[in-house]
């Protein structure tokens, strides 16, 4: 019953009223005076006398009206009407009063029917103005008359107040009633991906332990391989180097000017490998390529020092030329036997030159740059982790050195300062090859990737061990398998795949589009990335960590446009959110197991000298750039230790060095104190400048050594 019928209800009250009104209202409008037609009167209404009529119709006569009316005083031309029944006298119904007392009466009368009108919903609203929850009531018309006045009930008919009416029914995102299953569920696959404190601890002292064995053995989980390269650079070095970078299938040259205020100049290119040359028969074929797209680049970009030094040796003229100091990144397995020296292990990332194999490849390109005569030496073989710990002690403020570059990107590895008298598998070496022995330092590449193959401590959900089984190399690089973000987007779409093989489990699933927020039904399409191995992106990780709109639209837009699930619920977004959230999080605490590892292993944490950089060997007190460069709150500048890092994961997921830095704070050893003294900084292509800045370091090492 609605509003509309209410007012009907009080419309046909007013009806009935009207209609038993009416009889007294005529007479309260009669004249006072009688018509001329009838009998006159005094006083008093004077009965007529009744007509004459024939005794045959004498006893069938029935009288008129009592009321002077037209009617009555007509003359006596009424026709009389033949009845069974007696006559009856009408004079008697009403007793004769006078003008003033009928007028008295029919004035109550309208008085009684108005207030009956005016006071019948008055009891209801009584009740209604007392009531806790008032709500609409209308009195029925039913047995409300002047003939049946007032009939009450001690409950009167309502009409029910009408249900709101939801404005816009079927758009997107409306309210529909949240699915506790699904969300129970994600946090519990969640709670598998929790690495807490204990574990922390406990990881971090058998990464301690592995970096020990790696620096006195060969074939140890973590590698710990000596890099020959003895100091790290602290922003006052100057001059123009070189780097090219062999990463995959392109190749880049670059010259760096170092300007020598921790700032730099960097021009460089970048040519694709040709496919025949990654297959070629003979390694000549390879590095006589990359010596002419050298020498290609020094014509463009250093015209006159290229010619000047072609004419100087076409007369003989070559002493005191300057020569460009060169650092090579080389990303593939080499066993490097000296600071410029590394034999090619084997290959990878689609090439596959035999010929190659076991050979120094830095002698390689030195003997295809020397057959061009051109001003070039190959002074350094790098390593792109170690190039980001150089580039970064290089434009990072402050007076001591960088002590760890680390990579969490892709891949994820690290480079630190050690003590040279620890790198016990090289001092004790025979054959270990020359380097400078003045700073007692020395760069090591852990090749963290590997920590822990054996999964003593690191976690192994079934999400770990399904990626690990369908991996290219099951077994090993288990700490990478965990943290880098090659890995992290298909954990997620193995978490994601396993709730979608339950049928209770409603992820991506709607009995019917009313289930759905945006009343559409959720399909995932044949073609969807979340059914093919590495189809869902780490990017997607920090996509949902990033998202705060309502009911979560840029994961929902996301998965519809780059993933093919259309019409994702919010419930469905948010469990995926919640699923992302617990592995990144595991992540960036694995990250702090080496971080910590590293800073309390060097014994950082008890002194406040910093990593020797390339002028201390010289006595000189670098002047760095006027930079606040404390850690983590106040903290002595020649107390704070320098960490540099690159890669997407650091760089682009919202928290993640606030999730490595409470890891931090859960280790006795570093604590909230320990942690504020830790300055992480991005560094930004080791490859090209760290390996610039390496061949700066070489170029110093050999005058050192002459």
């Amino acid at each position: 019953m609605d509003p509309l019928r209410c007012t009907r209800c009080l419309a046909a009250i007013d009806a009935q009223l009207l209609s038993d009104l009416r009889p007294l209202q005529e007479v309260a409008a009669q004249p006072a005076q009688p018509d001329p037609a009838c009998q006159s009167w005094t006083g008093r209404f004077q009965r007529p006398s009744p007509p004459k009529l024939s005794p045959r119709k004498a006893r069938s006569w029935r009288g008129s009206t009592v009321h002077p009316t037209k009617a009555n005083c007509a003359p006596a031309t009424s026709v009389a009407v033949e009845s069974s029944r007696p006559p009856r006298r009408r004079d008697t119904l009403w007793p004769q009063l006078s003008t003033q007392q009928l007028l008295s009466v029919a004035v109550a009368v309208v008085v009684l029917v108005l207030a009956a009108h005016l006071l019948a919903p008055l009891p209801h609203g009584l009740v209604q103005f007392f009531a806790t929850k008032p709500h609409w009531r209308v009195t029925s018309a039913t047995g409300i008359t002047l003939r049946s006045p007032f009939v009450f009930t001690s409950a009167p008919p309502t009409c029910p107040k009408p249900e709101q009416q939801v404005e816009f029914a079927g758009t997107f995102y409306t309210h529909t009633k949240r699915d506790m299953a699904l969300a129970q569920e994600a946090q519990r696959v969640a709670a598998e991906f929790e690495f807490g404190p204990d574990h922390v601890r406990k990881a971090t002292k058998e990464f301690i332990r592995e970096m020990d064995e790696g620096l006195q053995s060969e074939g140890t989980e973590l590698s710990q391989i000596p890099t020959y390269v003895t100091a790290v650079p602290n922003g006052t070095e100057k001059g123009l180097y070189m780097a090219v970078d062999l990463g995959g299938t392109n190749f880049r040259v670059c010259s760096i000017q170092l300007h020598g205020n921790t700032t730099f100049s960097l021009t460089q290119s970048k040519v694709a490998i040709p496919r025949e040359l990654m297959v070629a028969k003979t390694s000549k074929e390879l590095f006589s390529f990359l010596a002419k797209q050298i020498e290609a680049f020094l014509k463009t970009h250093h015209e006159d020092h290229y010619f000047s030094h072609l004419e100087r040796v076409n007369t003989g003229d070559t002493k005191g030329h300057e020569v460009f100091n060169l650092g090579f990144t080389f990303s593939f397995p080499v066993n490097q036997i000296g600071i410029n020296k590394g034999l090619l292990m084997r290959w990878t990332k689609g090439f596959d030159i035999q010929d190659a194999v076991g050979k120094d490849v830095c002698a390689l390109l030195q003997a295809e740059i020397d057959e061009l005569g051109l001003p070039v030496k190959v002074a350094a073989l790098v390593n792109d982790t170690v190039g980001t710990l150089m580039a970064r002690s290089y434009t990072s403020p402050g007076k001591t050195g960088t002590l760890l570059g680390a990579i969490f990107g892709t891949g994820t590895n690290g480079a630190y300062v050690e003590k040279l008298d620890k790198v016990s598998k090289l001092t004790s070496k025979s054959d270990a090859g020359t380097y400078d022995k003045s700073t007692g330092e020395m760069i090591v590449n852990t090749e963290w990737g590997s920590f822990d193959n054996s999964l003593r401590t690191l976690p192994d959900t079934s999400y770990d061990k399904e990626l690990d089984e369908k991996s290219v190399n099951p077994g090993i690089q288990m700490f990478e398998k965990r943290i880098s973000g090659m890995f992290l987007g298909e954990l997620l779409r193995l978490a994601l795949v396993g709730l979608l093989k339950e049928p209770k489990i409603p992820l991506f699933k709607d009995e019917d589009s009313s289930k759905n927020d945006v009343h559409s039904t959720t399909q995932i399409h044949d073609n969807s990335p979340i059914h093919q191995q590495w189809g869902l992106d780490t990017s997607l990780l920090s996509i949902c960590a990033g998202d705060h709109s309502p009911g979560h639209r840029v994961i929902r837009q996301t998965l519809d446009k780059d993933y093919g699930i259309s019409a994702v619920s919010a419930e469905d977004a948010e469990a995926v959110k919640v699923i992302a959230a617990a592995i990144a999080q595991r992540a960036a605490r694995l990250a702090a197991v080496a971080i910590a590892g590293i800073v309390i292993n060097t014994g950082r944490l008890e002194t406040s000298s910093g990593t020797a950089t390339t002028e201390q060997k010289t006595g000189i007190e670098p002047s760095r750039g006027q930079v606040d460069s404390s850690g983590r709150g106040d903290v002595p500048e020649e107390d704070v230790i320098d960490i540099g890092v690159d890669g997407s994961l650091v760089e682009f997921y919202p928290g993640f060095e606030d999730e490595i830095r409470q890891a931090l704070r859960e280790i006795p050893e570093i604590g909230d104190a320990g942690e504020k003294r830790i300055r992480i900084g991005i560094a930004k292509d080791g490859s090209g400048v760290g390996a610039a800045l390496i061949a700066l370091v070489a170029g110093r090492v050999e005058q050192a050594i002459a």
